[in-house]
């Protein structure tokens, strides 16, 4: 309860009903971009500041490892799912796969704000993680839409560098070096800006993201009920192999609800802009309404807790 009642949360709904609602609450694009990339720039140093102070250890490598395999299974089942039960084509299956394949930064920064102000921060390696597992669901969606690779040596090359090079993958790692290399000292002078601010911008950001998921969700026209009991299901199931895996590699109850955060979010900003290059046949309105539609708010609403309150079962004090 004291998580659905921190403000982050309470934001995220109160865009949402203004969205039900029909009002014309809007924060301009510009703006929003604006916040997403300092949330992005703040987490990446926070986590670098994190990892230098605490330096590498065998679990981050642990969790590294676990994260890539992950990205690269999820999508198999997802898929099938889509394809025996949701009833999709092919292409339209491994678009969606891909997606939940791959990480939400928006879901683990709400889920890092959460952790920390309930006494349980994740550890700053994550944010490695997270980049991490990026990637590999992209390109195991376009393998299983088998035609999505069917394009000539300068699409592919297209493709990998802007998969590679994708915005939020750039920010977050060259923010985490940047923050590995000040370490706490160097960290200081920025931390009113990168630290004390930070939950107030969290808060606008997710204002902005309740209406948009809402109202892309009334805006849809291809997702069904099945899909959209499939993507809280999704949600649900990787959320909770991510939090047993983490606890079978030995992360604490805090790190291993944020490994948990990460396994069950699904991207709509990466992989949409992937798969509009390489898979332009795929219905857009679909993979977005299930990822940001109903996978994002479920998380953001009742995942967090759900995963929180697991890995503190599942991982002894």
């Amino acid at each position: 309860m004291e998580t659905l009642l921190s403000p982050v949360i309470l934001f995220f709904a109160l865009g949402a009903a203004a969205a039900f609602a029909r009002s014309d609450l809007s924060i301009p694009e510009a703006i929003a971009k604006g916040l997403a990339l300092y949330l992005m720039a703040a987490i990446g140093l926070k986590g670098g500041v994190q990892v230098s102070d605490a330096g590498f250890s065998t679990e981050m490598l642990a969790a590294a490892a676990a994260g890539l395999v992950l990205s690269i299974l999820i999508p198999l089942p997802v898929f099938f799912m889509l394809r025996r039960v949701g009833k999709l084509d092919a292409v339209n299956a491994a678009a969606v796969a891909a997606h939940y394949g791959s990480v939400s930064v928006v879901t683990f920064v709400t889920g890092v704000e959460v952790l920390t102000t309930s006494g349980l921060p994740p550890a700053g390696y994550l944010v490695a993680v997270l980049a991490i597992m990026e990637t590999p669901a992209i390109i195991v969606g376009l393998l299983l839409a088998r035609g999505g690779m069917n394009t000539g040596g300068h699409g592919r090359s297209e493709l990998f560098r802007e998969t590679l090079l994708n915005g939020s993958v750039v920010l977050l790692l060259g923010s985490f070096i940047i923050g590995l290399v000040a370490g706490s000292e160097g960290f200081q002078p920025i931390a009113p800006v990168f630290e004390t601010a930070f939950r107030g911008v969290l808060c606008l950001f997710l204002l902005d993201m309740g209406l948009v998921a809402a109202r892309r969700l009334m805006e849809s026209h291809s997702l069904t009920f099945r899909l959209g009991v499939l993507g809280v299901v999704f949600a649900l199931v990787n959320g909770t192999v991510g939090v047993l895996v983490a606890a079978a590699i030995g992360l604490d109850a805090g790190t291993a609800a944020g490994f948990g955060i990460l396994a069950a979010s699904a991207s709509y900003i990466a992989v949409p802009a992937a798969m509009r290059m390489a898979l332009p046949e795929a219905d857009a309105g679909l993979y977005l309404s299930m990822s940001l539609g109903v996978t994002f708010p479920f998380n953001i609403v009742a995942g967090i807790p759900l995963y929180t309150l697991l890995a503190q079962w599942i991982v002894s004090p």
